[in-house]
């Protein structure tokens, strides 16, 4: 396949503070960003320090006194300024994230960059009508900004992550000190211009790019901040948690997943199944609540894994940016290669290799891309059905009736998603009740972006988006008259 040409020199030498473009504090290093394509160089972006946090944090503290006194409605209508200036930008974002990402372009422009927009209207809307004041008998409840939210976000949707705490925290009247992943922050630059350009008051929204390590650890530990939200891997994750603590800052995780799709007997198995795969490879699987284990009956494995194979087949693989492509590269050389090595493991571990492999595809040479994968005979316990994988790879595990099928849907550390098949509502309902996760789809229903979104277990603490959503960065008071 033949890579469309691509302008590819993305250079952002400043971070965003006290609503101004400056220079980090300490020299003029960056970070470069990867074309998952083709793995040239896209772009560079600031290294920031531990330094630039402190200045970012005390922006936001000094911006939060007027911010956090403005109306609810005020605070709506600059939200939905926002979103029509970040509008202004999609086209611009979603390539550079499918790029940055491999999301392939359709995808990128729908899910990457049309699901913020939706979020940020659907947060002006929450704003308008959260309970901000409430009476429980005789007491009054108010909900008051919390104060300066830190925001550490992934690569695997760069935009939508962020909008999603960003969003929330605004609506809520917090102020925003942002740090995105290295691997994918061009288009966060782009959400601090839409800022700029929709008028938001100097301070409100900072942007701070640099290493997890020196940035990401500095703005969980630093004690100007009053709610830490991070999205990412579980162990990082646990690392934010405990720096956090050392100041008691509140702290939302949103972390790792190991969902699963449950095929009851009576299930539509050709909606089933061709919807299960496509969520399980949607962004080549670069995505936390995908539902990588197919749990199905026994007796009818063979057919699932027919239609599995024959489903895979149909998501042409190819350059992001190309007409045609439904699966691009994954984000990095270190992904790919954890993504090979888990498929090596997983025919190591004696589950039968139906389609796909660890092999790289023979028309894609640069980039880095991996073949679709499915794996029926899983064990429940094998380490493909246990740990998050993160790329195109679905293991099928067979179930003896719906109290195993159950079983093996809780079987994980993880429970962030996950969806029930089943003719009859009642009984579908009776297992989506039993299964520990976050969400759940029932048969087929349509993603809801302003539904509470987050995990039990090593999943996360706490829930994005929607009016549960904000309350995360309220503080509660009760006022007794």
């Amino acid at each position: 396949m033949t890579a469309p040409s691509v302008q590819t020199t993305t250079l952002r030498e400043q971070v965003f503070i006290g609503g101004e473009w400056v220079h980090p504090q300490h020299g003029g290093e960056r970070t470069d960003v990867i074309d998952a394509s083709n793995a040239a160089v896209l772009g560079s972006v600031a290294r920031g320090s531990a330094a630039d946090v402190d200045r970012a944090v005390g922006s936001a503290r000094d911006a939060f006194t007027e911010w956090s006194q403005t109306s609810p409605e005020h605070r709506a209508t600059m939200l939905e300024s926002l979103r029509d200036a970040l509008a202004e930008r999609a086209e611009e974002a979603a390539s550079l994230i499918s790029l940055e990402v491999g999301t392939p372009t359709l995808i990128s422009q729908r899910v990457q960059v049309g699901l913020p927009l939706q979020t940020l209207q659907g947060f002006a809307d929450a704003a308008r009508h959260h309970p901000w004041e409430e009476c429980v008998g005789p007491t009054l409840v108010l909900r008051e900004p919390a104060g300066v939210v830190g925001a550490i976000t992934p690569w695997n949707y760069p935009l939508h992550q962020l909008v999603g705490k960003v969003g929330a925290a605004l609506a809520a009247g917090c102020t925003v000190v942002a740090k995105p992943a290295d691997v994918a922050p061009l288009s966060t630059f782009l959400l601090a211009e839409a800022c700029e350009a929709a008028g938001l008051p100097a301070g409100v929204f900072n942007l701070v790019t640099g290493p997890g390590r020196e940035v990401g650890e500095a703005l969980a530990g630093h004690p100007g901040i009053d709610v830490l939200s991070f999205t990412g891997s579980t162990t990082v994750g646990a690392r934010v948690a405990a720096l956090a603590a050392a100041n008691i800052t509140r702290v939302t995780l949103e972390l790792g997943g190991k969902s699963a799709s449950v095929l009851l007997d009576d299930a539509d198995l050709p909606r089933a199944v061709k919807a299960s795969v496509n969520n399980a490879f949607l962004n080549s699987g670069q995505t936390c609540s995908a539902w990588t284990r197919l749990v199905v009956p026994r007796e009818r494995q063979a057919e699932v894994l027919g239609m599995a194979e024959a489903a895979a087949a149909k998501l042409t693989l190819g350059h992001p940016l190309a007409e045609g492509t439904r699966l691009g590269p994954l984000a990095s050389a270190a992904q790919q290669r954890t993504v090979r090595d888990y498929i090596e493991l997983g025919i190591s571990e004696g589950a039968t290799l139906v389609t796909g492999g660890s092999g790289a595809p023979a028309d894609l040479t640069e980039g880095f891309y991996v073949t679709p994968t499915v794996f029926g005979d899983v064990d429940r316990s094998a380490r493909i059905a246990q740990e998050e994988i993160f790329g195109p790879v679905l293991c099928v595990i067979p179930h003896d009736g719906d109290e195993d099928a159950i079983a093996i849907a809780n079987d994980s550390a993880y429970g962030l998603a996950g969806a029930v098949w089943s003719a009859d509502e009642e009984r579908g309902m009776a297992a989506v009740r039993r299964i520990r996760t976050g969400q759940m789809d029932l048969d087929g229903a349509r993603f809801n972006p302003f539904s509470p979104f987050g995990g039990y277990k090593q999943s996360g603490i706490g829930r994005e988006f929607g009016n549960i959503g904000i309350d995360e960065f309220v503080e509660i008071k009760g006022v007794q008259r």
